[in-house]
């Protein structure tokens, strides 16, 4: 299994109702931070490297015992219920976005501070298998997604309506717009971020090999980008 190709780049905010908390130094043991998957998630692991930072190496464990494991539209309601255990939640455009609507929802932590720039939201990934057996349908795929990502940086408004006439999302397309034209958000095929999370990932224990390159994670297509 390896990536195909980066899909886009956009931020993960750490986000809390809790005006006590300003930084991850204002965390205590009664406060409770959802997430998608303790341990194993993209904000999971993110928030190691952010306490490896802040408290120092050896205590980038520190918050684990503060995380729960919550869908993000229950993630969401958790935090805007104005009750209940969770205050903080590390989050995902689209939702993070709606947070931020809600007066007394500020942000304690943009994972692009965490890795010094911007970072890979999505990529897409297949088996060498599934390559081999299928290079037709893989290069076709890899040539329809460079000529969609060139059409929504073209007009993001177009690209919207779009995804709104095919998927029938009923968020108005004027937010939708709004999320796509965030200055940190960018469609992009190139794989950002790669090696800063997997070296870190290596430290820890979570993987066992540690890549020499973040080519080493993606086929050869890709190589050609100026990932990271």
């Amino acid at each position: 299994m390896r990536g195909a190709t980066g899909l886009n780049a956009a931020p993960l905010l750490l986000l809390t109702r809790n005006p006590r908390i300003q930084s991850l130094r204002d965390y205590t043991e009664k406060d409770r931070i959802a997430l998608p998957a303790v341990k194993v998630s993209n904000q999971a692991i993110l928030l190691q490297m952010a306490a490896a930072q802040t408290f120092g190496e050896a205590s980038w464990a520190k918050l684990d015992p503060l995380t729960v494991s919550m869908a993000h539209p229950d993630a969401l309601s958790a935090l805007l219920s104005g009750g209940g255990e969770i205050d903080s939640y590390f989050s995902s455009p689209p939702f993070q976005y709606k947070a931020l609507e809600r007066p007394g929802v500020h942000k304690v932590l943009n994972s692009y501070d965490i890795v010094g720039g911007k970072i890979s939201f999505n990529a897409i990934a297949t088996t060498a298998k599934f390559r081999k057996e299928n290079p037709k349908t893989y290069e076709a795929y890899l040539a329809a997604l460079k000529e969609a990502t060139a059409m929504v940086n073209r007009d993001k408004r177009a690209a919207a309506e779009a995804y709104a006439r095919f998927t029938k999302d009923k968020t108005p397309v004027d937010d939708l717009v709004a999320m796509m034209s965030d200055p940190d958000v960018e469609f992009t095929t190139q794989p950002l971020a790669t090696l800063k999370i997997v070296d870190f990932m290596y430290k820890t224990g979570a993987i066992k090999v540690k890549p020499e390159s973040w080519k080493d994670l993606y086929f050869e297509n890709v190589h050609g980008e100026q990932g990271s």
